[in-house]
C-alpha cells in the first residue's frame, strides 16, 4: 500500500516500536483466546499510541490541510485484505501513521474554514479512550454513563436557555437528533387528535404537513422521508433578505394547508443556517405553532446555544418556548464526533414516541432506560463521557469564551473583505460564517465553464494552505469560510485570504 513522503507525516516517538521478547507475547490456545494480549505488550502500545495522538494533534497546523489519496491508494484501502493469520497490535499504529493519518479531511487544521467540523479537545480525546476502555452499552440496564448523560443533557439544555423541564437524549450527530425530534412532533400531534393507530392513525398522517426555511439543512428533509412525509408535504418556507424565515408567508402557507384539510404538525426553525449562518425569529415562529397547535423543533446543529453570546442573545429571544432543539456538541464545542443531541421541553414525548418492551428486556420506569428516548438500542458510552469531560474543562465562562472567539473570527474576516477591493462581502447572519465573492470575477480561462468562484476554491484547496468552500447565494457560486476551531488565529484567516486572492489571480492568467 502506498505512503506518503516521511516528512509530510506526524512525526513517531522512539517509544511508538516497542520491541518486546518473545516471552511477552500471548500463547494462543489452551484457556488464551484469540484476542489474549500479554499485560506489558498492552500497556507498551497504549503508551506508543498516546505518544503518537499527541504528536499528530501538535503537528497539525505544521501540515497541509488536507491532501487528496492517490487512487492507487483509496482503491487499496476499499478492496479488503484480510490475511489468514493475526498480526501483532504494533502493525496497528503503523497501519494509521502510514495509510490513515496523512489524508486528513482537514477540519482539525486552523487554516481549515470549509465546513462546521471541529478538531477535538484534549478532555474529549482522553474521555474517548477511558470511556472505550469501559465498553458501556448505555441503552438498557443501569450503568453510571447513562445517569451521567441524563446530567450532561440538563447541563447542556441549560447553556442553550432551554426550560428547566427540559431533558433527552445524546445522538450521533443533527440528522439523527432532527429524526428524533420529528419523530417526536408526530407521535405528539397524532396523540393530540386520538390517532395513534388503526384507520384513524392512517387518515390522519396521510394530510400531514412540516415546514422548513428554505435555508434548512438537507437533514430535515431526510428526517421527514424516514418518517414517511412525502416531498409535496414538506413545505420550504421562503426567508427574508437576511435569510430568516419569513413568518407572513409561514402563516399563509399554514393557515392555507388547514382549509385544505391537511394537518400542519412540525415547524423547523434555523438557529443558524449551515449557508450563511441565518437565526429564524424564534418568538414569532413560536406564536404561529402555537395558534395553530403545531410542534416547534429548533434545528441548533451548529448554532444552538448562541444564546449564550451577548452580541447574538436578541436574536434567541423565546429559546426557552421551543418544544425541541437539536444541538451538536461535536461542532461548537469540540467535543469528538460523532456527539448531537437531541433536547425535547417535555422528555416524555420522546419516550411516548420510541418506548417499545420486549420480555427479554424490562425497563425500570423510575429511572427509563435511555433506550426509550431514541430508535437505538445498543448506545456507547463515549457521547456522554467526552461530552462531559469537555464541558468540565471549559466550565460555563469557558464555553462563553471559545463561541465568543469564534465570533471575533468571524468579524475579523469581515473587515478584511471589505477592506479588500478586489472583494465584496455577501449577506449572511449572525454567526460565525462568512460569504464573499470576487468583486471582479476573473475569465475562467481553461476551466471552460467552471464558475471563477468553484475554480478559486478548488485552487485553494489543491494548494493545502488553507481551506474553504462554496455556496448557492442569490443564484450565483461564491465563497463561504466558516470558523469553527479553537486553534484558528487572525494569521490562519490572512493566510485564507492571501490564498483565495493568489488562486484568483492565477486564474486570470491561465
Amino acid at each position: 500500500m502506498p505512503t506518503p513522503p516521511e516528512t509530510d507525516r506526524p512525526a513517531r516517538p522512539a517509544s511508538a516500536r516497542p520491541a518486546h521478547p518473545a516471552s511477552a507475547r500471548p500463547e494462543y490456545g489452551g484457556d488464551a483466546g484469540p484476542l489474549a494480549v500479554h499485560p506489558k505488550v498492552f500497556r507498551d502500545e497504549l503508551a506508543a499510541a498516546a505518544e503518537w495522538v499527541a504528536g499528530y494533534l501538535q503537528g497539525i497546523p505544521r501540515r497541509p490541510v488536507t491532501r487528496p489519496m492517490p487512487p492507487e491508494h483509496r482503491q487499496a484501502m476499499a478492496a479488503g485484505s484480510l490475511p489468514q493469520d493475526g498480526q501483532e497490535l504494533g502493525a496497528l499504529l503503523e497501519f494509521v501513521d502510514q495509510a490513515i493519518a496523512p489524508y486528513p479531511t482537514g477540519n482539525g487544521h486552523p487554516a481549515f474554514f470549509a465546513w462546521i467540523n471541529s478538531p477535538p479537545s484534549p478532555a474529549g480525546v482522553i474521555a474517548e479512550l477511558l470511556a472505550t476502555a469501559v465498553n458501556a452499552t448505555c441503552g438498557m440496564g443501569e450503568h453510571a454513563l447513562m445517569d451521567l448523560e441524563r446530567g450532561v443533557l440538563r447541563d447542556l439544555a441549560s447553556l442553550a436557555g432551554l426550560a428547566p423541564t427540559a431533558g433527552g437524549v445524546l445522538t450521533s450527530g443533527g440528522s439523527m437528533a432532527n429524526l428524533l425530534c420529528l419523530g417526536a412532533a408526530r407521535t405528539w400531534f397524532l396523540r393530540q387528535h386520538g390517532a395513534t393507530d388503526g384507520p384513524a392513525y392512517d387518515r390522519a398522517h396521510a394530510r400531514l404537513v412540516a415546514y422548513h426555511s428554505d435555508q434548512a439543512h438537507m437533514s430535515v428533509a431526510k428526517a421527514a422521508a424516514v418518517i414517511g412525509l412525502p416531498p409535496w408535504r414538506l413545505r420550504a418556507v421562503p426567508t427574508t433578505p437576511d435569510r430568516s424565515m419569513n413568518v407572513d408567508a409561514l402563516r399563509t402557507m399554514v393557515d392555507a394547508d388547514r382549509a385544505a384539510g391537511l394537518l400542519p404538525f412540525c415547524v423547523v426553525s434555523n438557529l443558524g443556517s449551515t449557508a450563511t449562518g441565518a437565526v429564524d425569529p424564534i418568538e414569532a415562529i413560536t406564536r404561529v405553532c402555537r395558534r395553530a397547535g403545531v410542534w416547534h423543533h429548533g434545528d441548533g446543529a451548529w448554532g444552538g446555544l448562541g444564546a449564550l453570546v451577548p452580541e447574538l442573545a436578541s436574536s434567541y429571544r423565546g429559546v426557552a418556548g421551543l418544544d425541541s432543539l437539536t444541538v451538536d456538541p461535536h461542532k461548537a464545542l469540540s467535543v469528538p464526533v460523532g456527539c448531537g443531541a437531541a433536547l425535547v421541553t417535555d422528555p416524555s414525548r420522546l419516550r411516548d414516541a420510541f418506548t417499545f418492551r420486549a420480555s427479554y428486556l424490562d425497563g425500570d420506569q423510575d429511572w427509563p432506560w435511555m433506550s426509550d428516548y431514541t430508535i437505538e438500542l445498543t448506545r456507547p458510552g463515549t457521547r456522554a463521557l467526552t461530552l462531559w469531560a469537555t464541558l468540565r474543562h471549559l466550565g460555563r465562562s469557558g464555553v462563553v469564551a471559545l463561541l465568543q472567539h469564534y465570533q471575533d473570527l468571524a468579524r475579523y474576516l469581515r473587515q478584511r473583505v471589505r477592506e479588500h477591493p478586489l472583494l465584496e462581502l455577501c449577506t449572511s447572519g449572525p454567526l460565525p460564517v462568512v460569504c464573499f465573492r470576487l468583486a471582479a470575477r476573473p475569465e475562467a480561462g481553461r476551466q471552460g465553464r467552471t464558475d471563477p468562484h468553484a475554480a478559486v476554491a478548488a485552487r485553494v484547496q489543491a494548494r493545502g494552505h488553507a481551506y474553504l468552500a462554496t455556496v448557492s447565494h442569490d443564484g450565483q457560486t461564491v465563497l463561504r469560510a466558516c470558523v469553527c476551531n479553537h486553534l484558528t488565529t487572525t494569521d490562519d484567516v490572512d493566510t485564507l485570504l492571501h490564498e483565495v486572492l493568489a488562486a484568483a489571480d492565477h486564474l486570470r492568467t491561465v
